[in-house]
């Protein structure tokens, strides 16, 4: 098994880096759809066999400009949804601040969850179960997930063989492409948030 993965994230949407959207129903901006045309456009030179996309809203419409370009339809899947942010779900970072639920999220993210929400262990654990088994069907094609920062961090640091806590290290911005290649006993990570 030799299956390229091209991890992308969606394009920008009103909230980005200003608060939680979370599994809420925000479209692209005019910004975003720009990113998410430049990511299809990428991807569109792999000849992807399955373009598979978070449920979310801004993250099936990035997967659908690139369905455009390529021809294949687009699987939605659970298992790339964001971050379940329960009750903080819409609220503004400025917001947070002042919450040691917060504090402890960003700062130990192997250990605390998100209040009545999901942890970082879980997320890792359903996105890297997803690709894996997306992989098997795939076993030498190449393979499109698009979904959320934090998701895509989780999925790498995995392969890194680096802990949760290392995720604040890695950049993903929207509209971006990380790459890599999944053995059947291995994996390179080939790029690392990739964009114009």
């Amino acid at each position: 098994m030799q299956t390229r993965v091209l991890l992308v994230r969606h394009g920008s949407y009103a909230l980005l880096d200003c608060g939680l959207g979370g599994r809420e129903d925000h479209r692209l901006s005019a910004q975003g759809r720009e990113e998410a045309e430049w990511v299809a456009e990428r991807v569109a030179g792999y000849r992807p066999a399955a373009i598979v996309s978070s449920p979310v809203r801004r993250a099936c419409e990035t997967a659908e400009l690139i369905a455009l370009r390529t021809g294949h339809a687009v699987h939605v899947d659970a298992a790339f949804a964001e971050i379940d942010f329960a009750a903080w779900t819409g609220k503004r970072f400025k917001d947070l601040a002042g919450d040691p639920a917060w504090h402890a999220w960003n700062n130990f993210r192997s250990t605390a969850g998100v209040p009545g929400g999901e942890s970082m262990l879980e997320v890792q654990a359903r996105a890297v179960a997803g690709l894996m088994r997306y992989a098997g069907r795939n076993p030498d094609g190449e393979l499109v997930l698009v979904t959320h920062s934090d998701v895509i961090k989780a999925v790498l640091v995995h392969f890194l063989g680096m802990s949760l806590e290392m995720m604040r290290r890695i950049e993903i911005s929207a509209g971006s492409l990380s790459e890599l290649i999944v053995y059947r006993e291995d994996a390179r990570v080939l790029a690392i948030n990739t964009r114009p």
